[in-house]
Order: C-alpha cells, then sequence, then structure tokens
C-alpha cells in the first residue's frame, strides 16, 4: 500500500487554505507555527485516515532528507508525533517511532525557484539512504511540508525501491499544489511571502520559539557582506555560535556563496572573542 495525504490543496494562486505569512514564518524556522501546523495536520490525518485504517504494525515517522542541518519539516514533524502519540495512546496502539533519511548532497539553489525540470535535475544528483533493517514489517509515514512537482516523492520512491521494501507507505503533506497550471515557482513565493529582506528575520529569530533549519541557514548566509555585517552583529552570541557550526555541519565553508560570510563569523566573531577571554577582557 502507498498513499499520498495532504492536509490543505492548492488550487488557486490568489487564496491559500492556510496563513501564506505563518507559512512563510515556519519555514525561516517559526517553532510557534511549526507546532500549530504540525499539530493540525496530524488531527486531519487521524480523522481523515487513520480513523479508517486498521493499524496492524508499528509506525515510523521520517521528517524530510536531510544531512546535518534539519530542514524546517523537523520542527513540524515534532509536533505531528506528539498529536498522533496521543491518539495512539487512547487507542491502545504502539506509539510512535522515529528514524532518518540520510542525504548525500547539499546545495546552494533555490529549491523553490526552480521548476519541475530543474527540480528534478538537482535532485537527481543527490541520494537518500535508510536503514533497511529497522524498518522490516512496519507502516512508515514520510512527511513532508509541501508537495509541489513530486520530486522529492520520486526520489522517497527510489529509495524505497532499492532498498526492497514492501512496507505499507503514507506520504503526508501539510499542503499539496493540485492545479497544474499554477507554475512551481508559486513555492517561492510562499516561503518568501513575509521575508523580504535579511532584517525581517529578527523577529523569529528573538520569538523565544526559534529553531534552526537549513533554510535560514542558506538565506543568511548568502546575503551580500555588507548587509551580513550589518544583520550578524545584532545577534547574540549563542545564535552566531549556532549558526556556525550548523554551516560547518553541512559542508557550507565549502561552497562559495557561503565561504565568505562564514570566514567573517569566525575571524571577527569567534577569534576575536576568544582572543578577548584569553587577555582578561
Amino acid at each position: 500500500m502507498r498513499k499520498t495525504y495532504s492536509l490543505h490543496k492548492i488550487s488557486d494562486p490568489s487564496g491559500f487554505m492556510f496563513n501564506p505569512d505563518e507559512y512563510s514564518r515556519f519555514k525561516f524556522g517559526d517553532g510557534a507555527v511549526a507546532k500549530k501546523f504540525g499539530t493540525s495536520l496530524a488531527k486531519g490525518f487521524i480523522k481523515e485516515v487513520l480513523a479508517f485504517t486498521p493499524i496492524h504494525r508499528q509506525i515510523v515517522v521520517f521528517s524530510s532528507p536531510y544531512a546535518f542541518v534539519p530542514t524546517a519539516t523537523f520542527a513540524m514533524k515534532t509536533h505531528f508525533v506528539y498529536e498522533l502519540n496521543h491518539w495512539l495512546a487512547e487507542n491502545n496502539y504502539p506509539v510512535i517511532q522515529e528514524a532518518k533519511v540520510y542525504r548525500t548532497i547539499t546545495y546552494k539553489e533555490d529549491y523553490g525557484n526552480l521548476d519541475a525540470k530543474q527540480r528534478l535535475a538537482l535532485i537527481e544528483n543527490d541520494s537518500f539512504h535508510i536503514d533497511r533493517s529497522f524498518l522490516e514489517n512496519k507502516l512508515l509515514i514520510f512527511l513532508d511540508d509541501i508537495r509541489i512537482t513530486g520530486s522529492h516523492e520520486r526520489m522517497i520512491d527510489r529509495m524505497i525501491k532499492s532498498n526492497y521494501l514492501d512496507n505499507d507507505v503514507f506520504l503526508v503533506y501539510f499542503a499539496q499544489l493540485t492545479n497544474e497550471g499554477i507554475h512551481p515557482t508559486i513555492e517561492n513565493s510562499l516561503n518568501y511571502h513575509c521575508v523580504k529582506s535579511i532584517f525581517d528575520l529578527n523577529g523569529i529569530i528573538n520569538s523565544g520559539e526559534f529553531q534552526i533549519n537549513t533554510r535560514i541557514v542558506k538565506y543568511i548566509l548568502s546575503s551580500d557582506p555588507e548587509t551580513f555585517g550589518i544583520f550578524i552583529k545584532d545577534q547574540n552570541d549563542a545564535f552566531i555560535e549556532n549558526l556556525y557550526n550548523m554551516a560547518i555541519g553541512n559542508g557550507y565553508h565549502r561552497i562559495e556563496n557561503y565561504s565568505v560570510n562564514l570566514k567573517y563569523i569566525k575571524q571577527n566573531l569567534i577569534i576575536n572573542k576568544a582572543n578577548l577571554i584569553v587577555n582578561g577582557n
């Protein structure tokens, strides 16, 4: 069994069944919106799918594939699992297990700004990996925030086939583009609906609910050096250290578009701070 479920359908570019500003904040790390989206997605999935699906196997939930730094979906996944676990426990089913889809390549291109052909060409260079032995005889739920062209879905399908998995599978999305007449770049319009410049991130970062992800790391590091310098000096030490560690963990220091700003952090903020501590300031 392989089934797809989406909570919201996008059929009109001028109207959405969810708040596009909230979606944009979610994509840049707003944990409060991630909680709202994950909870509502789980409730919809339970009401429309699980309530009519006999559960005979352990359920395993996957967030969207990532290497070191998680995607925005990871934060949503946490609350999806919480809500799903409440229902499973109330109905005497085993609670969720989690697993990870590993990916091998990170890229600088803004995926949401590509058409279907470009997306497929980009992601075809990537490869997804999974722990096959852990998944035997389990029901698999692959979670993602939005389905536009299905290129990621095809990579998941290829991974399942290459690992000879015969598990029942659900592909679950917060939203799905259902009108093929709408250009895939509608995703970018949603991603940046309320983030027009790097300085629009301050409200998200300082909200008390911020959770770092690949999109915000790449967006900050791709800023022009002058703008980046102004922005980063207004951030606290904990954020700067987290940004640097996440970027290095994802190998962004090897990508020219990001390396200049990473060098700035290291030279002007990390090394200088260490020197001040050594010198007693």
